[in-house]
C-alpha cells in the first residue's frame, strides 16, 4: 500500500493552481473537467503519482467557498531552509502565519503558510546531516 493522494476542495482553481505551482514549485500533472458533474480535478506535486504521493484540488463549479472545519489540520512540506521560503512567499503576495523559527518544545525549524482557500502548510526545515 501507498499514500496516493490528499483531496482538497477549493474555491478557485486557478488561483490554487497558481499558489501550488508558483508558490510552493509544484508541476501541474493532470487536469480534467467533469462537465455533467459540474466539477474539475487538477493534480499538482512534486513528481509523478506513480512515484510520490500527490494534491488533489477539486473545484465543484458552483462552490466558491467552503467552512475548513476543526478536523484538518494541514499539509507538510519540506525546504531546505525555511526563513527564505517564508520571505519568497510573503514577496509574490502569499500569507505566512507563523515565522519561521523553532519549534516549540524542539529544534526543528517549521514555519506555516496559508493557501487562498485558509488551509494551512507548514514548512520543515531540512536537517543538517
Amino acid at each position: 500500500m501507498r499514500l496516493l493522494h490528499t483531496m482538497l476542495r477549493v474555491g478557485d482553481l486557478d488561483r490554487s493552481i497558481q499558489f501550488y505551482t508558483e508558490l510552493l514549485g509544484m508541476k501541474l500533472l493532470r487536469r480534467d473537467d467533469f462537465p455533467e458533474g459540474r466539477f474539475t480535478l487538477a493534480f499538482v506535486g512534486y513528481d509523478d503519482e506513480s512515484r510520490s504521493a500527490v494534491i488533489e484540488l477539486t473545484h465543484n463549479w458552483d462552490t466558491a467557498s467552503y467552512d475548513l472545519g476543526a478536523g484538518f489540520g494541514h499539509l507538510a512540506v519540506e525546504v531546505d531552509d525555511a526563513y527564505q521560503a517564508c520571505e519568497r512567499i510573503k514577496a509574490q503576495g502569499g500569507k505566512v502565519t507563523r515565522e519561521a523559527g523553532p519549534m516549540k518544545h524542539g529544534t526543528t525549524v517549521i514555519a506555516f503558510v496559508e493557501d487562498p482557500d485558509g488551509y494551512k502548510i507548514e514548512f520543515i526545515q531540512k536537517k543538517a546531516h
